[in-house]
């Protein structure tokens, strides 16, 4: 008998961990890492510059926060609005901004969109999430998670920005263990964005092709009879 695969609570944070770095490497072009060692913690918290927190229930219960320093906030904040093509005399200069608040909101959804997905794919279970509200805070607040929570795990990972610039993400969730009975194909969800650039290049190529002179068989020979 095969011995099955368990998914742990670490596993989980992982993906999660991955879909900070994909999504925020993505959109700013800004190199995002994360430490390979994660704390165990005993409470969530928001901590000053700038935080957001999201709250994830149905096939597990749990809890996410962000916490930003303002350094990194308008590092990936800055990046990002410059790879969108925005002037530079558009682009806040203090992470106090409300447009800083709403952008990094935006991805903050994003990360949690592609981890539910994740969730969903690799797991075989859905999850829903409220809606990502990032605040520029000035004092530490402590939020809990649902006490009906038997047994609460908290970590707390390290990441890192390209001009060494840190953030933290805390979870708080049930300790809980998914275990594979047998073998299944994770299919990956299909990005839109993918499929139009795949089309765009795939037109470019077509289009290329067609300016490029086709040079006749017959005129090669009658060079080379000549011999040129």
């Amino acid at each position: 008998m095969s011995k099955s695969k368990v998914i742990s609570t670490d596993d989980i944070l992982a993906t999660l961990c991955h879909s900070v770095t994909g999504v925020l490497s993505s959109a700013s072009g800004n190199e995002i890492s994360y430490s390979a060692m994660v704390q165990k913690i005993t409470r969530t918290c928001m901590r000053p510059d700038i935080g957001c927190f999201v709250l994830f229930d149905g096939g597990f219960t749990g809890l996410v926060v962000t916490n930003f320093t303002s350094q990194a906030a308008m590092e990936i904040y800055g990046d990002y609005m410059r790879n969108m093509g925005m002037p530079e005399e558009e682009i806040a200069h203090s992470h106090l901004s409300d447009d800083v608040s709403n952008v990094m909101g935006e991805l903050m959804n994003q990360i949690v969109g592609d981890f539910t997905s994740k969730v969903r794919e690799q797991l075989h279970t859905s999850i829903t999430q409220n809606q990502p509200k990032m605040m520029a805070i000035n004092k530490q607040v402590q939020i809990s998670v649902d006490t009906t929570m038997d047994r609460p795990q908290a970590r707390r990972v390290t990441f890192t920005t390209r001009n060494q610039n840190i953030f933290y993400l805390e979870l708080a969730m049930d300790k809980t263990e998914f275990i594979k009975l047998h073998d299944f194909d994770i299919i990956e969800a299909i990005d839109p964005d993918d499929i139009i650039e795949n089309e765009a290049k795939q037109k470019a190529e077509k289009a290329q092709a067609k300016k490029e002179p086709v040079q006749d068989d017959a005129d090669d020979d009658f060079m080379a009879e000549l011999g040129l």
